[in-house]
């Protein structure tokens, strides 16, 4: 599976922003997915995952009721809504898959990883 994160850019505090995760490979379906964030000097951190059916989603807790995990199975892509944007919420966003549960906020238990995209939000 080949990942491929799009839809960062610089949005003002209280914006919005749509990043999207394009997947090759018919498996993709049927594997759970995560966003993560990564800043300088940090451990990449799990912001939002969705199981294979798009029924569970889970999300940190500082990111909840702002952003939304979506996907669209047919278009092999997820989505990550991102609402009331912070200037904390700037950091690289990645997507990644996995085979088994869904919901796993160890980016080590996920095998296939996107290039990220950076999300900046302005004060």
């Amino acid at each position: 599976v080949q990942l491929q994160a799009s839809g960062g850019g610089l949005v003002q505090a209280g914006g919005s922003l749509r990043l999207s995760c394009a997947a090759s490979g018919r498996a993709f379906s049927t594997y759970a997915v995560g966003w993560f964030r990564q800043t300088p000097g940090k451990e990449r951190e799990f912001v939002a995952g969705i199981s294979w059916s798009g029924v569970n989603t889970y999300y940190t807790d500082s990111v909840k009721g702002r952003f939304t995990i979506s996907r669209e199975n047919a278009k092999n892509t997820v989505y990550l809504q991102m609402n009331s944007l912070k200037p904390e919420d700037t950091a690289v966003y990645y997507c990644a898959t996995r085979g088994g549960v869904s919901g796993e906020r160890d980016p080590s238990r996920y095998n296939y990883w996107g290039q990220g995209t950076l999300v900046t939000v302005s004060s």
